[in-house]
């Protein structure tokens, strides 16, 4: 079967959703590391309808900064994906045609700064995951040990890392008397712009003061939130797909109906009309940020854990057992308590549409994928919230359960006994911390020795410490469901 590119549009079924615009006059103003699921789901679809609009300043150059799978996908597709969105009723496919192309990092630094120093360049876009920022969880600081980062304080001319290839071409810009362009980080780090530029001004400092001053002063990084529950994508998607719209896919996405997106109106430089594209322009991202961590990440995540703990792969099955959906209404009800809403933010519709979504069986979502990373995530899923709790001297009975669960979670083994590889970053020091514990006590003890996941303030606070092991030792004694029946 061939494969899905410009030559092939045209032979598609009618249904599907076509670009419907001049490819070949669009123009790249967006370059976007980290070209995985997650943005060819989301951002990638509003640069789209820009373009669609008639604006063809919005072509969008890929970067991959590890591997080559995203770049052999689609440069043989001249770019071009379909979106798969799914309800559980029916699926709707449109073909995205922003994307430009696809560089690999590692393979050619220099054509990575040298795009990202075009003129034409506006945004510089990333969805890279909180491990990709190279940034120390507990000091939000550049992670100085790690070999990539050094290797970028110390010579800039190959970067290796998101934050190294963000200064080398501002300084590329800067020499060419260029002005900066806008960073929008797209990653569920808390205050993602404001961390990513304060990690970009100190490399900067490192190589040359006056461009870290050039970049404090005329450069733009807005927090964002961004919203999208995008599974992986399986071969059997892929063969199915192949099937149904008669060419091959290999860059597929699918994902649900919902998106959301909210940037802090600061930018320099030209932006797409974003308010008109459906994106949510305010001049303060935190109250939006902190209501989607704390409710659906944090609910993700919980459920991941738990879920998986239990045998359970897709997050639709988790919340269609009552004890597992009664447990993630109590822990939004702590959650709540803890949230500013915005104007315009309606906390009861939200918790209602969050389980709607979860509950879509047409998303198969894995418990197994949301559980990767998680000691980069729990700080501001979890124990954030636990901290808000505590310190407004409120219960965390439902949220200490998400962290045992997730403690539990690196065991490496179901309830079933399916054994599975801990995929996150911190696995190893994790595994050696929890290798001479035997009680939930010393489990919790051990875990909460790892200060770069659990805060020392949480670890000698014997409320959290407490009821983490309470809930650990009645998992592993009763199992999750049957622990999780009296605890409603």
């Amino acid at each position: 079967m061939s494969r899905l590119s410009n030559a092939t549009l045209a032979g598609l079924p009618d249904e599907v959703e076509r670009p419907g615009y001049d490819r070949a006059a669009v123009r790249t103003g967006v370059v976007h590391l980290g070209i995985g699921a997650f943005h060819r789901a989301h951002q990638a679809l509003v640069f789209d309808d820009a373009l669609r609009t008639g604006d063809l300043r919005w072509g969008v150059l890929g970067v991959s900064l590890r591997s080559p799978g995203v770049r052999d996908q689609l440069n043989p597709q001249d770019g071009l994906y379909s979106v798969v969105m799914r309800d559980g009723v029916d699926d709707h496919t449109r073909i995205i045609g922003a994307v430009q192309g696809v560089l690999v990092a590692p393979e050619d630094p220099a054509a990575v700064v040298a795009a990202m120093a075009s003129p034409e360049v506006q945004l510089v876009t990333l969805t890279v995951t909180e491990k990709g920022y190279r940034l120390d969880p507990a000091s939000g600081g550049l992670l100085t040990g790690d070999p990539d980062v050094a290797a970028d304080l110390a010579d800039l001319s190959t970067p290796r890392t998101a934050p190294g290839f963000l200064v080398a071409a501002l300084a590329e810009r800067r020499r060419r008397s260029l002005p900066p362009f806008t960073v929008v980080s797209c990653d569920n780090l808390p205050h993602n712009g404001a961390r990513v530029r304060a990690a970009v001004l100190a490399m900067a400092e490192a190589h040359d003061p006056t461009l870290a001053a050039w970049i404090g002063a005329e450069g733009a990084f807005p927090q964002t939130m961004v919203d999208r529950i995008v599974p992986a994508t399986t071969p059997d998607d892929i063969d199915a797909q192949a099937a149904r719209v008669g060419a091959r896919d290999e860059g597929m996405v699918k994902t649900e109906p919902f998106t959301q997106w909210v940037i802090e109106d600061h930018f320099v430089g030209a932006r797409p009309d974003f308010a008109a594209l459906g994106v949510q322009l305010t001049p303060e991202v935190a109250p939006w940020e902190d209501a989607k961590l704390r409710l659906l990440n944090g609910a993700h995540s919980s459920i991941a854990y738990l879920g998986g703990l239990a045998g359970h792969a897709f997050v639709h099955e988790v919340v269609a057992i009552p004890a597992f959906r009664a447990f993630v209404e109590r822990l939004w009800n702590e959650a709540e308590t803890t949230l500013n809403p915005p104007p315009g933010l309606d906390i009861p519709a939200y918790r209602r549409d969050l389980m709607a979504r979860f509950s879509n069986p047409a998303l198969q979502h894995r418990t197994r994928q949301i559980a990767m990373d998680g000691s980069q995530k729990l700080p501001q899923r979890l124990l954030a919230t636990i901290a808000a709790r505590l310190d407004a001297d409120q219960s965390i009975d439902a949220l200490a359960l998400g962290v045992a669960g997730w403690i539990g979670w690196q065991d490496g083994v179901t309830e079933t006994g399916e054994r599975f590889t801990v995929d996150d970053p911190m696995a190893a020091p994790l595994a050696a911390a929890l290798a001479e514990a035997v009680t939930a006590t010393d489990r919790v003890r051990a875990v909460c020795s790892l200060s770069g996941i659990v805060s020392p303030r949480l670890a000698g606070d014997e409320r959290f410490t407490g009821t983490v092991t309470r809930h650990l030792n009645g998992i592993a004694i009763q199992g999750v469901e049957a622990w999780l029946g009296p605890q409603a």
